[in-house]
């Protein structure tokens, strides 16, 4: 049994892999979590892998809490070049995120067809795959709670300003900032899908993840998916494809 963990900037989310099913999928905000207080009734465990966009800090305090509860050296995901069918488009891969990478690794495994996966959480990331696997590239954007803290924090007027509803056009600011930023994020995504039509000739499918999918699918004309689990299932790839 596996544990795989993903570790993003808000949350953090794990599940168990017994080489078939992933089992779980459990999630907590990133801030403040007790790692000590997590997994206190597993014990069949052989290995830990962790996909982590944290920060080095948070890193090391959870790769200590897992060896003292388990007594293994948890694996840090990294970025290749290439793996499991997929090939990064990146002259530097270390520098595309883990997340990214392994979220093409699931996406790659699920389907043979050309592919659009929408990352939408503290950022929106966007990433395109060919149906041969190749990595096209992607964008990176703030997602739209970020872009929101943005708004409030850099300008003096809208720094009170209450959440709001999301609306075509609005008739007031809070409405105003909700949907200006979540309305953006689905032009992008759908901008973005057009672009990755034209290099690779046929309309790819389109997968939504991370925490925002939900809100973001409502807003898209474009026919998708949610896929959830993208990165753990990535993670549980690369563990077993042992590379």
């Amino acid at each position: 049994m596996k544990l795989l963990i993903d570790a993003g900037n808000t949350r953090l989310k794990w599940a168990w892999w017994d080489g078939a099913v992933l089992r779980g999928a459990f999630v907590l905000p990133n801030a403040g979590v007790d790692f000590s207080a997590l997994w206190k009734n597993e014990t069949d465990l052989d290995a830990v892998w962790i996909a982590s966009v944290a920060s080095a800090s948070a890193n090391a305090a959870l790769a200590a809490a897992l060896r003292g509860r388990f007594g293994v050296e948890p694996v840090f995901a990294a970025t290749r070049a290439q793996a499991c069918g997929v090939r990064i488009a990146y002259a530097a891969p270390v520098l595309l995120g883990v997340d990214r990478f392994l979220g093409l690794i699931a996406a790659r495994a699920q389907t043979s067809a050309a592919t659009v996966i929408a990352s939408c959480g503290t950022a929106l990331t966007l990433d395109a795959l060919a149906a041969d696997g190749t990595h096209l590239g992607g964008l990176i954007a703030a997602g739209p709670e970020l872009a929101q803290n943005a708004l409030r924090a850099g300008t003096a007027r809208l720094a009170s300003v209450a959440a709001g509803r999301i609306t075509e056009i609005a008739d007031n600011s809070a409405d105003a900032i909700e949907s200006g930023t979540w309305l953006s994020a689905a032009a992008l995504v759908e901008r973005f899908c057009g672009q990755a039509e034209r290099r690779m000739g046929r309309a790819p499918g389109l997968i939504l993840t991370g925490g925002g999918a939900a809100k973001l699918s409502a807003l898209l004309d474009a026919p998708h998916r949610i896929e959830t689990e993208l990165v753990l299932r990535g993670l549980a790839l690369l563990a077993e494809s042992n590379e």
